[in-house]
């Protein structure tokens, strides 16, 4: 199979779809892989590395698009993209289809097959290919919280642990899953007053047995949403429903009934946002205010650290894009239940539920399609 990888064209997205160590894993596997000049030079991955590791350098990105059987990437194509993409191609990436319709348009009117990094589920309820980027998410969440809390960025100019004799920042996370406790890591390890709250119970004790009296947990209903919320000085939503939109949970009336130069950091911005005030920002302008709060919305967070990024997705990305190039994507998917939860388009058919239901749209299932 022919694997491409075209360099990211978001707004400050440095990370890459395939590191040297993959290419190799390819090439090694039989395939040919041609890599975008330039694609890895966000993350300190020059041309050479991936020359070295068996891939060819292309000059042109559309060439990459047209010639490729398999587009391996990091972030969902952008409307630039969308005229590139190739009648029944292969695109490996995430998508997060249900906050972004008019992908879903293109993906459908090219028969395009678009294997979701973000829904690949395995039986446990995990999302391995979402957990690394949620991972650093989570722990960028509390970075750049802490940094929009100091008044030069608009906040109330409050330190994060405080210091002796003066309060400490209330952080308040809605979502208990790999960014809530990622994002409580950090901001428990800066000193922080750490509440977390999720509607799972069963995971609202291990998150008390894993962090003990360090941090608050609490089940998740309006009330306690709204008590907590409009006393902290910095809230992370953290909220996600595989492929599916996510809920609102804080609305605007709650956002103006925090203090003002308070925080919110939506990290499921990517997915809809699960705070009715935020939408999609960029690293170029990442904040905006909102009845005297401050928004932190951008939708590639891990882009800015891409070098860590590239290499914890590649880790677990590698795997999976293997099988579907050494088996064909029908087998692939056949002889992988995980993998086949991440086919969300497929032959002009939305073939995975919740994007269907978000989207508006009909839903066929995959077998239907399956030879």
């Amino acid at each position: 199979m022919l694997i491409g990888v075209p360099k990211e064209i978001k707004n400050h997205e440095y990370r890459v779809g395939l590191v040297p160590a993959g290419v190799k894993e390819y090439v090694r596997n039989g395939h040919e892989v041609i890599v975008e000049r330039g694609a890895g030079e966000g993350s300190a991955i020059s041309d050479e590395n991936y020359i070295e590791a068996g891939a060819k350098i292309i000059d042109s990105g559309p060439d990459i698009w047209r010639r490729a059987e398999m587009i391996v990437k990091v972030k969902e194509p952008l409307v630039e993209e969308y005229e590139l993409m190739q009648q029944g191609q292969l695109i490996y990436t995430y998508f997060h289809l249900a906050a972004v319709p008019k992908l879903a348009d293109a993906l459908l009117e090219k028969k395009v097959a678009a294997i979701a990094y973000e829904t690949i589920q395995l039986s446990d309820g995990r999302l391995p290919l979402l957990e690394p980027m949620s991972e650093v998410a989570g722990r960028m969440a509390i970075q750049v919280g802490a940094r929009t809390l100091e008044r030069e960025y608009g906040g109330k100019g409050i330190l994060l642990g405080g210091v002796p004799g003066v309060h400490r920042a209330k952080v308040v996370i809605l979502g208990g899953g790999v960014v809530g406790m990622n994002s409580a890591k950090m901001a428990v390890g800066m000193g922080a007053q750490v509440t977390i709250i999720d509607i799972s119970l069963n995971r609202l004790r291990y998150l008390d047995d894993i962090f003990g009296n360090k941090i608050q947990t609490l089940h998740s209903n309006s009330q306690t949403i709204a008590m907590q919320v409009q006393d902290a000085d910095l809230v992370i939503g953290a909220v996600l429903i595989p492929g599916a939109k996510a809920p609102n949970l804080v609305g605007r009336e709650l956002i103006a009934a925090m203090s003002e130069g308070s925080v919110v950091v939506d990290v499921s911005v990517d997915q809809g946002g699960c705070i009715e005030t935020c939408y999609p920002t960029t690293h170029d302008n990442p904040t905006y205010v909102v009845d005297g709060v401050v928004h932190y919305c951008v939708a590639n967070m891990p882009g800015a650290v891409a070098r860590t990024s590239t290499y914890a997705l590649n880790n677990t990305t590698l795997s999976y894009g293997l099988a579907i190039a050494n088996k064909g994507l029908e087998r692939a998917i056949s002889d992988d239940v995980a993998l086949r939860l991440g086919v969300n388009t497929y032959k002009g058919e939305i073939v995975y539920a919740a994007v269907a239901e978000a989207l508006g749209l009909s839903y066929t299932p995959l077998d239907r399609l399956l030879r």
